[in-house]
């Protein structure tokens, strides 16, 4: 998995009811966009994140930079 600051992460729920987590990506902790992530979550809680095969990174797209 390769992630980028400013990426969405998904996290499926597991169980049936359980609901989807949503986060964005607020640091890339691993060589070449490799986790672990510092991430936000909806609640606005912030956690480091090992994501495993329930996870799924949506890229955003990249801002460009005004002077």
């Amino acid at each position: 998995m390769r992630a980028h600051t400013g990426d969405a992460l998904l996290v499926r729920g597991h169980h049936v009811g359980d609901h989807d987590r949503q986060a964005v990506i607020i640091e890339v902790h691993g060589s070449d966009g490799a986790p672990p992530y510092l991430v936000r979550w909806e609640d606005g809680h912030e956690s480091v994140f090992f994501p495993s095969s329930d996870a799924f990174v949506e890229r955003m797209p990249q801002r460009e930079k005004t002077d």
